[in-house]
């Protein structure tokens, strides 16, 4: 019999003795539950509780919806859980639009209820065995990703950060090259080190900042020199590449790369082979690439800054790492983490925790910078204060104050208009005049943003 038992009934309706039925007809080791409002069944859905069951009047609803109008929301919101319509009377059109609605099954309450109520029990019995064993699975599946986290050195247990693992567990067997894709300061090298490790490759994992280097440079690094290819080559050097040997190579900013040079690494994506600068012998290389990158690189291959055959190559999987804005639940934990580390590594740390009301504030904060911001706050409070625990007022926080919507004095529309105008221009501030990144915070498309910045009259410093 179902654990819980969801019933959505309207308080001023007949569906008063309903609930005592149903009661009777599953037995006392079902708990079932009454919510007169569509408010209340989804805080009770969102509760934690791993409810069985949902019946929703279709008639009536919770007296001011209809329960037509509430079972498209109800499933989207609880796919897999059962729901079963209710109606005075049945017929076969009413059973189709409910099942059509969303809905498990079809109940008529009137006539022998709970004859029926028990039919109904009996027949949703075999589909709650296989939901409660989807839900074992499920959570033994967080707690493996969660051992993950702790193996690969990832602190974040949202289901964001979960994500992200199942990726790289799932992609790290598999020898392609895999993109990771993230703003500023999320951990893109992080994750790529936990595919490596994942994988299990023989080789070592070598990491190359792209942005870091001119061309020429750039090429000698990753492909190594011979002696004498250039002044002051007095011997032959290996690359990055080759010193990878069957590990791992991380192509950082890979956005970043001089056009010129893309070419020459999708020769290497492509074929596994390279030249040494100044040499003539292609020389086989099995490194597999991971790159990374902030940049919008559908913008640069737009702009034919980017070439779309080495994206097509270097994307056979992708993974987004979420900026922590997206991700609060997380604050905490990592907090606690660089806290514990840097006490480690400093001597004379006094603080060893953090206060309550210094979490709350941390997990406010939009952090443009994502983790690397957040740890570079952390570090900063506790080599500041001499106290055992970090204080709101450790941190040097600016106060987080609710925006005013507009000028409230003119009419909606100029309220709205001026609410608009301060969300575009604070999103380009943010990102430092990166419009492609206001943009991306704003969850827009550069060409809308691009239209709402000329409307509102600013011109970015830098794109």
């Amino acid at each position: 019999m179902p654990g819980r038992v969801l019933v959505l009934m309207d308080a001023g309706g007949e569906l008063g003795s309903f609930v005592d039925t149903l009661r009777r007809a599953a037995g006392a080791e079902s708990q079932v539950e009454p919510v007169y409002s569509a408010e209340l069944l989804m805080v009770a859905l969102s509760s934690g509780l791993a409810w069985d069951l949902v019946l929703l009047d279709c008639e009536l609803g919770d007296g001011r919806s209809s329960g037509w109008d509430l079972l498209p929301t109800l499933r989207q919101r609880a796919p897999d859980l059962p729901v079963v319509a209710l109606a005075a009377r049945g017929s076969v059109e009413a059973a189709k639009r409910a099942v059509a609605a969303g809905a498990s099954d079809f109940l008529v309450r009137s006539g022998h209820l709970e004859e029926r109520l028990a039919t109904l029990l009996d027949k949703v019995r075999p589909y709650l065995s296989l939901v409660k064993r989807h839900r074992k699975l499920e959570e033994h599946h967080r707690l493996l990703l969660e051992e993950a986290a702790r193996r690969y050195h990832i602190v974040g247990h949202s289901p964001a950060m979960l994500a992200v693992l199942d990726l790289v567990e799932r992609v790290a067997a598999v020898p392609r090259p895999v993109l990771v894709r993230g703003e500023r300061g999320t951990g893109k090298e992080l994750v790529a080190r936990a595919i490596h490790q994942a994988s299990e490759r023989p080789g070592p994992f070598v990491a190359v900042n792209c942005a870091a280097f001119s061309e020429a440079l750039l090429e000698s690094e990753l492909f190594g020199h011979e002696r004498g290819a250039f002044t002051g080559a007095e011997r032959k050097v290996l690359g990055k590449f080759e010193l990878a040997g069957e590990g791992t190579l991380f192509l950082d900013e890979i956005g970043n790369m001089p056009l010129s040079f893309q070419q020459k690494i999708l020769r290497v994506v492509e074929y596994g082979t390279l030249r040494r600068v100044g040499g003539a012998q292609e020389i086989k290389v099995q490194a597999r690439i991971v790159a990374a990158t902030n940049a919008d690189l559908e913008r640069a291959m737009d702009q034919g800054r980017f070439q779309k055959d080495l994206y097509d190559r270097l994307a056979f999987a992708e993974i987004v790492v979420p900026p922590l804005r997206e991700r609060p639940v997380d604050v905490a934990p990592l907090a606690r983490h660089f806290l514990a580390a840097f006490a480690l590594e400093v001597p004379g740390v006094q603080a060893h925790e953090l206060e309550p009301a210094a979490l709350e504030a941390l997990e406010r904060q939009p952090f443009p910078g994502n983790v690397r911001e957040l740890k570079t706050m952390v570090e900063r409070a506790a080599y500041r204060t001499g106290e055992p625990a970090i204080r709101l007022a450790d941190l040097g926080l600016q106060p987080v104050v609710a925006a005013p919507c507009a000028d409230l004095t003119g009419s909606f529309a100029q309220a709205v208009e001026a609410l608009k105008r301060r969300l575009v221009i604070e999103a380009l501030d943010a990102e430092a005049g990166n419009q492609a990144a206001a943009a991306r915070r704003l969850e827009l498309s550069y060409d809308q943003y691009r239209y709402y910045l000329r409307r509102y009259g600013r011109v970015a410093s830098r794109t």
